[in-house]
């Protein structure tokens, strides 16, 4: 479940957001000054809601703190609109900056936005992805089962590459197909079937885990999370 660190003096601003975010099925982590937001670091958050204007240390100082400790996205909410204190925000550290009043709506685009972002830079450093006994070297182009190769040919492994690296989110022979061969390329969808037997061959000769990749009758395939 993500983590969202709320750091607020104003406790009803703090319980507005709250309540919006857990229905939105997030951990929420509430903080009303700089100490408490400091010790809730231990916690790992995803994302961090930081008010720029509090008693004591500022927002501003407190981010310049937390990037010590953490990397993740952190959004400033202020009172202050102007540009000067906007791009303080952004200098000392911070992703992204709101001003109040604000709605939850864009509240929230905003953390899907940044933890999207997240995803993203997560998935381009991946070197390497595991599922039970299988490794996929991203870099290397090879798949391995219990430290033995299996071989693929490269748009084998491009598919292969493209379900595993979004594993549970199903693709249709289509999107596949533009996805692996291109827009442009002669042939159909047939082809996406016809590797996808080939790969499901070559894995079930030396695994006997259940089938990585599964068919979704009428949409398309996905890779199965282990």
């Amino acid at each position: 479940m993500t983590k969202v660190l709320i750091v607020d003096d104003e406790q009803d601003i703090v319980a507005f957001i709250t309540d919006s975010l857990q229905d939105q099925g997030y951990e929420v982590i509430t903080a009303y000054n700089s100490e408490e937001a400091l010790a809730s670091l231990v916690s790992k958050p995803d994302i961090i809601i930081l008010d720029v204007m509090m008693p004591g240390m500022s927002g501003l100082e407190l981010c310049d703190r937390i990037r010590k400790n953490i990397d993740c996205p952190i959004i400033f909410l202020s009172a202050k609109s102007n540009e000067e204190d906007r791009i303080k925000g952004l200098l000392v550290g911070g992703d992204d900056y709101l001003v109040k009043p604000f709605s939850m709506r864009e509240l929230h685009a905003r953390i899907i936005a940044h933890l999207r972002h997240e995803q993203r830079k997560a998935r381009k450093n991946m070197k390497h992805l595991y599922f039970g006994n299988l490794m996929i070297d991203l870099d290397g182009y090879a798949v391995f089962y219990q430290h033995q190769e299996v071989a693929f040919t490269i748009k084998e492994f491009e598919l292969i590459k493209l379900l595993a690296l979004h594993a549970g989110q199903v693709f249709s022979r289509e999107q596949i197909y533009e996805k692996i061969w291109g827009y442009d390329a002669e042939g159909d969808s047939s082809t996406v079937t016809e590797h996808i037997k080939k790969i499901r061959a070559k894995l079930s000769s030396v695994s006997k885990d259940s089938p990585y990749i599964a068919t979704v009758w009428g949409v398309g395939y996905k890779w199965e999370k282990q």
